[in-house]
């Protein structure tokens, strides 16, 4: 029997038996992956922005733990020799809607403690001469970074401490009792006093197998990107992102330079069918059933009926998708938007059709369920991680 065992591979799972064998050393402790690496899912498929905590709801776990994970980030990176690079982010306004929006932004990032300059549209095409806008603001902390070798470092350290590590474990049971923890599937059996759930995508499913049902589901969300080609890599030297809306979790269409020298464009947002399915058309009857099935679902495409239309029309047509971008960066053309693997976001969604917007993370009495962590979850990973143990403790 284990002291502590943790369900998923991904940043926020690994970082969490970072951080529990980091409080209690000479603990046992055992993390199992139902892939065959770490990091293959959300961690393996974002952006690589270390993110500053603009955006979010002041005082919500996203904006206290953001503004935190984006310093340890840095500092776990540098300790591990992980190469990252602060190069600011230019969020720009391209109508009065937008320049609104903006100002509103400016207030909530500054309620958040995140250093931001308020650009007109002169300052903007100084700092960035092939964008263009009424206005932006600049964040000056924002830094891209692969997160993959974040969890490669994390998991290096887990098994330094005396953790182990199973990969190709998927677990279909969960039995808690009063003293112990079971978990259990076609790999094998295991048992430990405590347990985190840290299962992204299958958030929800664990959790019910678990026996914590609060009748959300996780509905995919696939963000499909492009990359540029490498002689057009330094068309911009700053992140360039829209001004979100704030009524939606997703961030836009935004230009990210990345660490090893690329530039990418995206995501967009469109419903995915397949959890996992990382290929265009992908659908997975299961999955796609459960979706149709949701209460939620629904109420939430009748709300966003005409935003769902218009992702689901730049996704089918580049054209579209371009005209997105080409708002604040007119110089970018078709053949500019090279094929790269999407990303899928896993996002909580109530019966009512509210959208989670903040980390959501519940207990039972041996157990701690991570249920909605997107972006900006792997900025955040050590906060989190720390944050969960503490419930773990108590």
């Amino acid at each position: 029997m284990y002291d502590y065992c943790v369900i998923g591979g991904g940043i926020v799972g690994v970082a969490t038996a970072y951080r529990i064998l980091d409080r209690h050393p000479g603990a046992s402790l055992l993390l199992v992956e139902k892939a065959d690496a770490l990091g293959v899912h959300q961690t393996g498929h974002n952006s690589g922005v270390i993110h500053s905590g603009i955006y979010y709801e002041p005082g919500s776990l996203k904006a206290r733990l953001c503004v935190r994970g984006a310093q340890w980030t840095r500092e776990f990176a540098a300790a591990h020799d992980i190469p990252f690079r602060i190069c600011g982010k230019l969020l720009v306004a391209t109508d009065s809607v937008e320049h609104a929006r903006m100002l509103a932004l400016y207030e909530r990032s500054v309620a958040n403690g995140v250093e931001v300059e308020l650009l007109d549209a002169a300052e903007l095409v100084r700092r960035e001469p092939r964008v263009r806008g009424v206005g932006a603001l600049f964040v000056p902390g924002t830094g891209i970074i692969d997160y993959t070798r974040v969890v490669d470092a994390l998991a290096r350290q887990v098994r330094d401490a005396g953790g182990e590590i199973v990969l190709g474990a998927e677990i279909t049971a969960i039995d808690e009792t009063e003293s112990a923890v079971t978990i259990s599937g076609p790999s094998g059996s295991w048992k430990a006093g405590r347990l985190v759930v840290c299962a992204g995508l299958q958030a929800d499913r664990m959790a019910r197998l678990g026996g914590l049902d609060l009748g959300l589901r996780i509905v995919p969300f696939r963000g499909e990107y492009y990359q540029l080609p490498p002689e057009r890599a330094d068309l911009v030297s700053t992140l360039i992102y829209p001004i979100p809306d704030p009524e939606l979790p997703f961030l836009g269409v935004h230009l990210s330079p990345t660490i090893d020298g690329g530039l990418t464009v995206g995501p967009n947002a469109v419903l995915g069918l397949a959890r996992e399915g990382y290929r265009k058309g992908s659908v997975k009857w299961r999955d796609a059933r459960e979706i149709l099935g949701f209460s939620g679902f629904h109420r939430v495409a009748a709300a966003n009926v005409r935003t769902g239309l218009r992702e689901m029309r730049n996704s089918l047509f580049k054209r579209g998708y371009l005209a997105e971008c080409r708002r604040y960066c007119p110089e970018l053309t078709l053949a500019d938007l090279q094929p790269r693997e999407a990303g899928i976001r896993a996002q909580a969604v109530l019966p009512d059709g509210t959208l989670l917007h903040d980390f959501l993370i519940e207990r039972t009495p041996r157990s701690v369920h991570v249920l909605n962590a997107p972006s900006p979850a792997a900025t955040s990973a050590l906060p989190i991680a720390e944050h969960i143990v503490a419930q773990l403790d108590n």
